[in-house]
């Protein structure tokens, strides 16, 4: 008997909030016909997991977690593959007040040894007790608990073949914790977000009340990681909250054929469905001509875009290409969110699409002042472009601060501060960032740099300069420690900082200072480094050698990234058009450090 996936059209009365916990909203969610559908590769439907039956599965399990006898709020490891077992485990440590932890399921990013060592870092730091993972993932999970102290750890089953206890906990209260989320890929500086039951549920009722305005009849669709802020909060617990369907594939199973997106929107009527801008920018590149008839797009009335910097050009090609396919431009839905505020903090107003703001480049660089370009500015006049990311959500208070915490004018550039009900309580055992983010009464020190004109906010970097390569968030100190192991680099003789390539990826550049002066030595080293950067993150680094003395620094003495940046820019001859050409991207290493290190 084939399977049918679940219905968009749900006989339960739409309900949005009012909910005390997670498991609360599934209880409600479990009364209807929606639920889960999950997709291969191959764009084939291949399980289907109603809310009643995840609401039963996930008691079950949540039966056998609780007669392991952890204390309440115990952490729970799941390692996030996109299965439906994924979510019963989620729900099951609902149902059991434990805190589920999402851990990245993603072996291509550096290999199996950088994983499962990546792996072993998060359990610890997070201090599991228990950890799942799927069949796909059980063998590096294995690996990766060898000598920690844990419950339990492996499949489904490994949980399922514990005996039930007689009767469930209390159910969750609103301040408890709902789960850990990590903000980062980072290997040596993991930073877990502590979201209570309160602050999700009540950025939920934001986001699907005033950010996508949810209507009987949506139904969504993704393909974005589950261990990802948006893929969990968004387009996991957003569809059991809105009592919605949702289909699923893979991420990796995305990443091979970008189109499925798009096929599996027009087969299934989805009216919902978000991606970083890379995303749009993948399947705008992978478009054939005989595709475009094949699509029905006209359904798809919320095209989230969100979680790096909105490159508006990317998004214009993406709409342009699928236009014979009937997708509306003004289905782009710019949003603003990070982990440690749940997820969304601002929505673009719905069906307008990008609202550009074009800026002189200079003066925001010299003054840091987001100045409109007059129609009739000079020729010569460069010039910057900043999607508006929107109104904040309900009850968020917003601030733009200088270094010295003075609140900003209009148009004037600082960094971003939030207060609200849905940021999170703090990194989970890390007391000093915590420190370091939350201010006593309750203000976020973002770390992201932005202004606001009128009503609206505009991004405009990155403060701690975060690397975000095909969407995956990579600390710049992450790829200058690495470096600086070298026994011909010296500490604080390397700076790492991205840069948007032709093709619409961000590319990662690491310049590094060498006292080396043999050519093939520079070469080997290079090589070297190039290894590293691949096994550890799973991403491809461009890397320049230049003589001593040559990184910038700032007036107390840092290096300066963004300095090194430009002075990268200035050296290749690209500070008018700050994007990579395809021939410096693809330079061969040897070439490079020759070329860099005279």
């Amino acid at each position: 008997m084939s399977l049918k996936p679940t219905p968009t059209q749900n006989s339960l009365p739409l309900k949005t909030s009012g909910y005390r916990s997670l498991a609360e909203a599934l209880d409600y969610a479990a009364q209807g016909t929606t639920g889960c559908n999950f997709h291969n590769g191959r764009g084939q439907l291949t399980s289907v997991l109603t809310y009643g039956e995840l609401r039963e599965r996930a008691r079950e399990t949540a039966l056998r977690l609780t007669a392991l006898g952890l204390p309440r709020g115990s952490r729970i490891a799941l390692v996030a593959d996109t299965q439906p077992e994924f979510h019963v485990m989620f729900f099951a440590c609902q149902y059991a007040g434990l805190v589920p932890v999402p851990l990245p399921a993603a072996v291509h990013l550096g290999g199996k040894e950088a994983f499962v060592k990546h792996l072993r870092a998060l359990l610890i730091d997070c201090r599991a007790r228990a950890a799942y993972a799927s069949r796909d993932f059980q063998a590096f999970l294995a690996e990766a608990v060898e000598g920690l102290d844990l419950a339990v750890s492996g499949t489904l089953e490994a949980f399922e073949a514990l005996e039930p206890a007689d009767a469930l906990p209390d159910p969750p209260a609103p301040d408890d914790l709902a789960y850990l989320q990590y903000t980062s890929g980072s290997t040596r500086f993991p930073r877990g977000t502590m979201i209570t039951q309160r602050a999700v549920l009540t950025n939920l009722a934001g986001i699907l009340q005033y950010g996508v305005q949810i209507r009987r009849g949506d139904r969504y669709m993704s393909w974005l990681p589950f261990y990802h802020d948006m893929g969990l909060v968004g387009l996991i617990l957003g569809p059991v909250v809105s009592q919605l369907s949702v289909d699923y594939l893979g991420t990796r199973d995305f990443a091979m054929r970008p189109r499925l997106w798009l096929e599996l929107i027009s087969r299934n009527g989805a009216t919902i469905s978000y991606s970083p801008p890379f995303g749009f920018a993948l399947v705008a590149r992978r478009l054939r001509e005989g595709d475009l008839d094949r699509f029905d797009l006209s359904a798809w009335r919320v095209a989230g875009v969100g979680a790096e910097m909105i490159r508006s050009s990317w998004l214009d090609r993406f709409a342009e290409a699928l236009e014979p396919s009937k997708f509306s431009p003004s289905a782009f839905l710019p949003c603003y969110g990070m982990a440690e505020c749940s997820l969304a903090v601002s929505f673009a107003p719905l069906a307008q699409g990008l609202e550009v703001d074009r800026l002189d480049a200079d003066l925001l660089a010299r003054e840091r002042r987001a100045a409109p370009i007059d129609a009739d500015a000079d020729a010569d006049t460069r010039v910057t472009e900043f999607v508006n990311c929107g109104r904040p959500l309900p009850d968020y208070e917003v601030e733009i601060r200088d270094t010295s915490g003075r609140i900003l004018p209009e148009r004037h550039c600082g960094t971003i501060y939030l207060r609200g009900p849905s940021v999170m309580s703090g990194y989970a055992n890390n007391e000093d960032a915590t420190r370091e983010a939350l201010t006593d009464d309750g203000w976020l020190n973002t770390g992201d740099v932005g202004y606001r004109a009128g009503d609206s906010l505009f991004i405009t970097g990155r403060a701690k300069d975060l690397l975000i390569i095909n969407g995956r968030n990579i600390w710049p100190q992450d790829l200058e420690y690495l470096a600086e192991q070298q026994p011909e680099v010296r500490p604080e003789d390397a700076s790492a900082f991205a840069i948007p390539a032709e093709d619409g990826s961000e590319v990662a550049v690491l310049v590094v200072q060498c006292r080396e002066q043999d050519p093939f030595r520079q070469a080997r080293l290079v090589e070297r480094l190039r290894q590293q950067i691949q096994s550890e993150f799973g991403i491809a680094c461009l890397i320049e050698l230049v003589p001593l003395h040559t990184l910038p620094r700032t007036s107390s003495g840092k290096l300066s990234r963004s300095g090194t940046r430009l002075d990268f820019l200035k050296r290749n001859g690209l500070e008018n058009t700050e994007v990579l050409p395809r021939e410096l991207v693809d330079r061969t290493p040897h070439t490079q450090a020759l070329n860099t290190a005279d």
